[in-house]
């Protein structure tokens, strides 16, 4: 579970609470719930959240250095100083699961029925990564060119009057949501990469990530709505 510190977006955000938990409790909670998950183990550089993530269960052998901590730090730095550790400590893992705070709700036994679908896959792929479809496709969204003007993404074409087709005349597209994404430890060491070119996706339900006060009011709302969350994890 990475959680660094110095969110910009909202101030201590892995300590952000929903539903009365904070984000950090909520996907420590759920990883301990599940049984095919043997330690959860926080990486961040804050002692306050290492001391939080320690009081709800998790394991913080270690705290992240600042220079990998920071908004261009990349997922493969915290993922290279944790297998370091890891070897220099005789508990190298075989797999290891991804799961980011900032994605709070989900269901431990999605979790595990992901686990299950890497071991089933484990010869054909590289990783997995959770996604869920768009509710409209990516082939109907914008960029703006030098002239200021509305493109097609992915070209330059500014002709747009075809976005305006129904959606199912377009490829469905897909967003990676952050619910569990699970990583091939032999594979990260060998190649320097962290997914690689033969990623298998794992649908999920619909799941909102947290960058903003309002995603939080969002999530709030869902809670209000689908009570069992708060069962499935903490009950």
């Amino acid at each position: 579970i990475p959680a660094r510190s110095g969110s910009k977006g909202i101030k201590d955000k892995n300590l952000t609470r929903v539903g009365g938990k904070t984000l950090l409790e909520w996907s420590i909670k759920a990883c301990k719930k599940c049984d095919l998950i043997e330690d959860v183990i926080i990486s961040t550089d804050s002692e306050k959240y290492a001391e939080h993530a320690s009081e709800m269960g998790g394991l913080v052998p270690f705290l992240r250095p600042k220079n990998i901590s920071d908004d261009n730090s990349t997922d493969y730095e915290f993922f290279e100083h944790y297998l370091n550790w890891a070897m220099k400590n005789s508990c190298l893992p075989d797999l290891i699961a991804h799961i980011r705070p900032t994605t709070p709700l989900r269901d431990p036994k999605i979790i595990e029925k992901a686990i299950h679908f890497f071991q089933e896959n484990e010869k054909n792929l590289t990783s997995i990564r959770s996604v869920h479809a768009m509710s409209e496709s990516a082939y109907k969204t914008f960029e703006i060119n030098s002239d200021g003007l509305l493109t097609h993404i992915g070209t330059k074409d500014a002709e747009l009057d075809k976005a305006n087709n129904a959606r199912q005349q377009f490829p469905t597209t897909y967003v990676a949501n952050g619910y569990v994404d699970l990583i091939s430890t032999k594979f990260v060491l060998k190649s320097k990469k962290i997914h690689g070119n033969r990623v298998l996706p794992f649908f999920t339900p619909v799941t909102h990530e947290i960058d903003t006060l309002e995603d939080v009011d969002l999530l709030e709302f869902h809670l209000t709505k689908s009570k069992n969350f708060y069962t499935k994890v903490f009950g």
